[in-house]
């Protein structure tokens, strides 16, 4: 037998240091949690730039997914420091009821709209359910979770969810992009009557310093009417919509609790699955790490289990 010489050692350590950022495990105590983690998938592209999100795989999945979009402020980075970034600690409670979860990287403002960014979560859904098979998941188990902003963009999707483009070039954009579940905190649902009936919120009074996440159509007052419309998920809520729940604070100045409430009288108005709404007294527009707040995510993963894990 020939002495392992050192060069095939090298040859070890340089594929180690080469796989070790796109693939990695998040271990504790017991080796039956364990995680795998691979990183930097490419969901789509555009204007040269792609388009990524990092993929949590459990050890003993349930067959369910949940997209969870890092987004707030409509700002999302895998890692930029001052935005939303991926933390994988947040999806621990789902991980441990065996969800597949995609953490989701979106465009951000100031370069890209929240329509644009709207555009790019229809692509990951569909992403998502065309590699179904390669990731172990069913692909009409699809969950989705966000908070603020990321709220709006999941409930954006639960109420535009469709069928893809029967002829695209690209097989992705055949897929459909309807999800099957929705648990989202405090998020923007009307941005034409923010608060209260009438109240503009496109660019303006609490969402005056996220303006230039509007674009162009915030700027005149003959022009948010047509860009609220297009950004409210609760003008698009229609019979199809998902089981849904709302987590919101009472005392939140940024996105006022009315915004759940009327999203929830909506989806009731035109026959679409019932939506929870939970209050949480006295709280603001998050409270603590809400992320791992073992009561506000012990609801959204039992709800994942109710309407997902049937």
């Amino acid at each position: 037998m020939q002495p392992i010489g050192k060069r095939w050692w090298l040859n070890v350590l340089v594929l180690v240091a080469t796989l070790a950022p796109y693939v990695s495990c998040l271990a504790g105590d017991d080796p039956a949690a364990t995680v795998r983690r691979t990183e930097d998938l490419i969901y789509g592209r555009k204007f040269g730039m792609a388009l990524t999100l990092d993929l949590f795989q459990p050890a003993k999945p349930n067959g369910s997914a949940i997209v969870f979009l890092v987004n707030g402020g409509w700002l999302s980075s895998k890692d930029t420091p001052l935005m939303v970034t991926i933390r994988p600690d947040d999806y621990q409670p789902f991980l441990e009821r065996g969800y597949t979860v995609f953490a989701v990287v979106t465009s951000s403002q100031p370069r890209f709209t929240i329509l644009e960014q709207v555009a790019d979560v229809h692509r990951a859904v569909r992403f998502i359910r065309s590699n179904a098979e390669r990731f172990a998941i069913q692909a009409d188990r699809i969950g989705i979770t966000g908070s603020s902003s990321g709220g709006q963009l999941a409930l954006m999707i639960a109420a535009q969810g469709g069928p893809g483009v029967a002829d695209a070039l690209d097989p992705v954009d055949r897929q459909s992009s309807l999800v099957q579940a929705v648990a989202v905190f405090f998020p923007p649902t009307d941005f034409l009557n923010y608060g209260g009936p009438t109240i503009d919120a496109v660019g303006l009074g609490p969402m005056e310093p996220l303006k230039v996440a509007f674009g162009p159509g915030a700027e005149t007052e003959a022009g948010r009417p047509e860009l609220g419309r297009a950004i409210s998920p609760i003008y698009h809520v229609t019979s199809s919509l998902p089981p849904t729940v709302l987590i919101h604070g009472d005392a939140d100045k940024v996105v006022p609790l009315q915004q759940a409430v009327s999203f929830a009288e909506r989806a009731e108005a035109v026959g679409g699955s019932p939506v929870r709404v939970i209050v949480r007294a006295g709280k603001g527009h998050g409270w603590g790490d809400f992320w791992r707040s073992q009561e506000d995510l012990q609801v959204f993963a039992d709800w994942f289990d109710t309407h997902l894990r049937k």
